[in-house]
C-alpha cells in the first residue's frame, strides 16, 4: 500500500539504529507527528525489511556492527526495489569527509545526534514532500502516456477513416455528379425549366460534398504525420496560386501583391493550401464598395518567419476572432457566402503541426490581416 496516499498518516518511515533508546526518542516523536513508524535495530533487518515492504523514507544510523550504515545504504541502492527510497543517515560523528561518504553512497540528508526535534521534523518533512511530488508527477506521466497512446489510436481509426471517406463516398458522389451532367446535356431539351433547376441544385450539391469531403480529408491527414521539409519558394508557390485561381481573380477584378517573399523549409502541399485558403476567403469576403485587394507579406525574427496576408474586405468583429478558427463555423449564410467552413481550421491546424501559430486583427468594414508563422528549421 502507498502510505503516503492514507490520510491517517503522513508516511510511512524505516528507522534503523542498534541504539535502542534512539529508537525509541525517534519512534514516539514521529508518530506522535502523524507518520507511520518501523524500527529495527541492525543493517541485515533494514534490507529485508526494506526489500519486502518499502518505505517511504529510511533514517539510517552510520556506527553499526557487521553492516554499517554506509554498506546497507550501497546494498540498498544496487536494488531495483528500493534504489529510490530517500536515506537520511544518523551520526553523531562530526568530520565533513564522514558526510561527504554519506552523500556519495546515495544518501539525500545527514541528522546529527544528539537529535533536536524541530530538525528532524524538518528534514524528515522536506524528504517526504519531494517524495510525494515525484510520485504526482509518475502519475501524471503515466496519465499523459495514456493519453498519447489514445491519441495515437485515434489517429490510426482517422486513418482509416479518411481512407473510407476518400474511396467509398467519393466514388459514388462523383457517379452521382456525372450522371447529373449527363442528363442535363442530354435532356435539356425534354426538362421543363422546375426539373432544369432540379438537376442543378443535384450538381452544386455534389460539387460542394466533393469539396467538403476533400477539404475533410485534408483536415484529418494535415498532423497525422511529420511533414517532409524541402526548401520552398514562397514567391513560386504564390504564383501558381494565381494561376490556379485565375478565373476567381478575374471574375471579382481582385488584386494580389507580394514581393521578395523568403525561401522556407515546409512542405508545398501544407503551404499551398494555406495561401490558397487565406487568398480564397479574402476574395469571398469582398467589400461591396471595392474591388479585393490582398496583400502578402513577410517579416523575419531570430527563429520565426511572420506572414500578413491583408485585404480591404468586409473585416470581422473581435467577439468572433475565437470561433472563426473552429471546424465548420459560419459567421454568414451559406446563400451569401458560399464554402465548407473548414478552410481557416485546415490553415490552423498545418501551421501548428510545425509549431506555428495563426492569429488575425480586423475591423468591420475596413479589412483583415492573417497573421502566421513558420519556425525557422535547420
Amino acid at each position: 500500500m502507498d502510505n503516503l496516499a492514507v490520510n491517517k498518516n503522513k508516511g510511512d518511515i524505516l528507522i534503523v539504529d542498534d541504539k535502542p533508546e534512539n529508537l525509541q526518542f525517534l519512534f514516539t516523536m514521529l508518530t506522535e507527528n502523524g507518520y507511520d513508524v518501523r524500527r529495527v535495530i541492525n543493517g541485515k533487518q533494514a534490507i529485508n525489511v526494506a526489500l519486502f515492504e518499502p518505505p517511504d523514507l529510511i533514517l539510517l544510523d552510520i556506527m553499526m556492527p557487521n553492516l554499517n550504515g554506509y554498506d546497507v545504504c550501497k546494498i540498498l541502492k544496487e536494488k531495483s526495489e528500493t534504489k529510490d527510497i530517500p536515506i537520511i543517515f544518523l551520526s553523531a560523528l562530526k568530520d565533513v569527509s564522514e558526510k561527504v561518504k554519506g552523500f556519495n553512497v546515495g544518501g539525500v540528508d545527514y541528522i546529527s545526534k544528539p537529535f533536536e526535534l524541530l530538525e528532524i521534523l524538518a528534514r524528515v518533512e522536506n524528504q517526504l514532500t519531494i517524495v510525494r511530488q515525484k510520485r504526482q508527477l509518475a502519475e501524471q506521466n503515466a496519465r499523459l502516456e495514456q493519453l498519447n497512446q489514445q491519441l495515437l489510436r485515434s489517429n490510426q481509426e482517422l486513418e482509416q477513416f479518411a481512407s473510407v471517406v476518400s474511396h467509398d463516398l467519393q466514388q459514388p458522389l462523383t457517379s452521382l455528379k456525372a450522371f447529373a451532367q449527363l442528363l442535363q446535356i442530354e435532356c435539356s431539351d425534354q426538362l421543363k425549366e422546375k426539373p432544369r433547376e432540379y438537376v442543378n441544385h443535384i450538381i452544386n450539391a455534389s460539387i460542394r460534398m466533393q469539396r467538403m469531403i476533400q477539404d475533410l480529408l485534408i483536415y484529418c491527414g494535415c498532423d497525422t504525420h511529420s511533414p517532409a521539409l524541402e526548401l520552398i519558394d514562397c514567391n513560386q508557390v504564390l504564383a501558381q496560386i494565381l494561376v490556379d485561381l485565375r478565373l476567381e481573380i478575374e471574375k471579382n477584378n481582385a488584386q494580389i501583391k507580394y514581393n521578395n517573399l523568403p525561401q522556407i523549409k515546409a512542405n508545398n502541399i501544407h503551404l499551398t493550401e494555406v495561401f490558397q485558403n487565406l487568398i480564397s476567403n479574402a476574395i469571398k469576403y469582398r467589400s461591396d464598395d471595392l474591388a479585393p485587394l490582398i496583400n502578402i507579406s513577410c517579416q523575419e525574427t531570430d527563429t520565426n518567419w511572420i506572414f500578413c496576408c491583408a485585404d480591404n474586405g468586409i473585416g470581422i468583429d473581435s467577439q468572433e476572432f475565437e470561433n472563426i478558427f473552429k471546424i465548420f463555423t459560419r459567421l454568414h449564410t451559406f446563400k451569401k457566402y458560399p464554402g465548407t467552413g473548414i478552410g481557416l481550421s485546415i490553415c490552423k491546424k498545418i501551421i501548428e503541426s510545425y509549431g506555428g501559430k495563426i492569429w488575425l486583427e480586423s475591423n468591420p468594414g475596413l479589412g483583415t490581416q492573417f497573421y502566421f508563422t513558420f519556425p525557422k528549421f535547420k
